[in-house]
């Protein structure tokens, strides 16, 4: 988050500018931008890869082969 610590006084003043039309507090004004940020990240991330399909366990081998003609 930008801490309003290291911001320079012209960000600050702009901030609290923007913060004030929104009817918020500075505190409040960089949190919902933070997790704006954060959201926008997720969204552009690569969805996880699927996982593979697992093996069947030895009762689903046993059903498949009473399933199958002789």
């Amino acid at each position: 988050m930008a801490d309003t610590k290291t911001m320079t006084a012209a960000q600050r003043a702009y901030e609290e500018k923007r913060a004030k039309k929104a009817g918020l507090t500075l505190d409040r004004w960089l949190a919902t931008k933070e997790a704006d940020r954060a959201a926008e990240a997720r969204a552009a991330a690569p969805p996880p890869p699927p996982k593979p399909e697992k093996k069947p366990g030895f009762f689903g081998r046993l059903l498949e082969r009473a399933q199958k003609p002789l």
